[in-house]
């Protein structure tokens, strides 16, 4: 959003941002962007300030994270920035995200120039005037992804309503499939299912179109249903494996060594009292309690409301058994 305040409003101050605190999460190439298009840019006490002194300019900045790959939130920002930017700005190395294209199009729905080269630039020519209109949310296929690994863990079906087969990226569909997990097209949907059940597999997780980094955890605590030893590769962030010490608590074999997450199966899962420290996390530990013997209490459920709308009556819907205290969770 500081992205769009400052070009609409000229200035902007904003606290460092938040969110999943399992390793170094920097946003210089957000700051990158504003300071390419002529503000001058402050980080004092925790708060960035950004304000433009002198005339707008149309910019030029790369999306590419130092290690990570390109950022889908700096690209975003730069999008936001250069639609009300007089000219022709140029985003390198944009993430082609899914939130990424959707906003894209939302944008040249509303009188902005958007052109893509490739996938390596992104051209976006700015208004004075941003239309209003009408546009669909697309569905979440992280939340789509979650609820297929809950009830692949259970063993279960389940049928993703409005959320088709292919709007699930490649990198996931050839990871399922090694799982074991089918995805069917059906009238207009996905059907989820396990028949031969839990099949240990050697993945990585990569940029769009690849295995998404937000689904890793929930996978790893699916794979600890899997006969014989996973091995999954941490390439968006340089560790993610805040969730396996309370998978340990349900009694799962999992270890991580640097960047790199193996997993021994099967193991016999059996209740625990445990926290989540992320959205993701906290997700993860929800999908072991469905398969775990016995009533498990899992806390830090705020994490959970950060990342899904309505996750928990969902999976409620689909016959799980739980029950939500607000005091504690």
């Amino acid at each position: 959003m500081a992205g769009a305040l400052l070009a609409r409003a000229g200035k902007v101050t904003f606290p460092l941002p938040g969110g999943d605190a399992f390793c170094t999460r920097y946003i210089d190439r957000h700051l990158a962007a504003m300071a390419a298009a002529g503000a001058e840019v402050e980080v004092d006490r925790g708060r960035v300030r950004a304000r433009f002194t002198g005339k707008r300019l149309p910019f030029v900045t790369d999306a590419e994270t130092r290690a990570w790959g390109p950022s889908l939130g700096a690209t975003v920002t730069a999008m936001l920035l250069a639609a009300r930017t007089p000219g022709t700005s140029a985003i390198l190395n944009p993430s082609v995200e899914p939130e990424v294209t959707h906003t894209a199009a939302l944008l040249s729905q509303a009188g902005v120039g958007i052109e893509w080269r490739g996938r390596n630039a992104l051209n976006v020519t700015g208004t004075d005037r941003v239309q209003g209109g009408v546009f669909t949310v697309p569905p979440d296929r992280l939340e789509a992804a979650t609820l297929a690994l809950a009830a692949a863990i259970t063993g279960g079906t389940v049928h993703l309503d409005g959320f088709p087969a292919a709007a699930f990226p490649d990198g996931l569909v050839s990871v399922f499939a090694d799982a074991g997990i089918r995805l069917d097209p059906v009238d207009g949907g996905t059907t989820v299912s396990t028949p031969a059940g839990p099949r240990a597999v050697q993945t990585a997780t990569g940029p769009h179109p690849g295995f998404p980094t937000d689904v890793q955890p929930q996978l790893t605590a699916f794979l600890t249903q899997a006969e014989g030893a996973s091995r999954i590769e941490e390439r968006i962030y340089t560790r993610r494996d805040t969730h396996l010490p309370a998978l340990t608590a349900f009694g799962a074999t999992v270890n991580a060594s640097g960047s790199v997450i193996t997993v021994r199966g099967r193991s016999p899962l059996a209740a625990a009292d445990v926290a989540g420290e992320d959205i993701r996390a906290a997700t993860t530990l929800v999908i072991a309690a469905l398969a775990a013997e016995g009533t498990s209490t899992i806390r830090g459920m705020y994490h959970l409301r950060r990342g899904y709308g309505s996750l928990l009556p969902k999976l409620a819907a689909l016959g799980a058994d739980l029950t939500i205290n607000q005091e504690q969770s």
